[in-house]
């Protein structure tokens, strides 16, 4: 009576993997290849669960199986299955991204907060306060005209149209008006165009 196999498909990918690191770690390429199609999804799964980033996973990935190539000869059969020695690397890889996005966010974090000026709410109100009076006398220089029409548009929100019609004259008027108005509105605060 001869013996029955009790080894599973799995066992036979697993040995597979295993043999395909041991060579690629003599330099094989072909190997190497044959363990990366092996434990490629497994490893891919394992990133993209930690970071949720597809095009991270990828590099992550990409990095793992980079050092695999470079420490396939660290590997020992003894140990552990040559997946779960490239999914515990993915694992870390990714942890480590992960780490390294959180330190970098909390160091723009902390520099961002030194970086600003303390905020002085007495100075800014005192510049508020002096652009509304520098505001006002500009106003004074425009003619009644003008200055009705920019009331009407900026302190009131009216539309041109609506000042047209309260003040019942032509939509070009009101435009006019407006412009002529900003002109010298601009010209009296010493506002340089652009």
């Amino acid at each position: 009576m001869t013996a029955m196999s009790t080894s599973s498909p799995r066992d036979a990918a697993e040995t597979s993997a295993e043999s395909a690191l041991v060579a690629a770690a003599r330099g094989d390429q072909a190997a190497f290849a044959a363990f990366y199609d092996a434990t490629a999804a497994a490893a891919h799964g394992t990133v993209l669960r930690v970071l949720r980033d597809p095009a991270q996973s990828e590099e992550v990935v990409q990095e793992v199986f980079l050092e695999a190539w470079r420490t396939a000869a660290r590997f020992d059969p003894a140990r552990g299955s040559a997946r779960a020695w490239v999914v515990t690397m993915a694992h870390r890889r990714a942890v480590d991204r992960v780490r390294a996005a959180q330190a970098s966010a909390n160091r723009d974090e902390k520099v961002g907060v030194r970086e600003l000026p303390p905020y002085d709410s007495v100075s800014e109100e005192v510049q508020v306060l002096l652009e509304q009076d520098e505001v006002r006398r500009a106003l004074t220089s425009l003619t009644p005209l003008q200055r009705e029409a920019i009331d009407l548009a900026y302190y009131g929100g009216r539309t041109h149209r609506q000042i047209a019609d309260d003040l019942a004259v032509p939509l070009g008027t009101v435009k006019t008006r407006l412009r002529d108005g900003l002109i010298r509105l601009r010209d009296a605060m010493g506002v340089v165009s652009a």
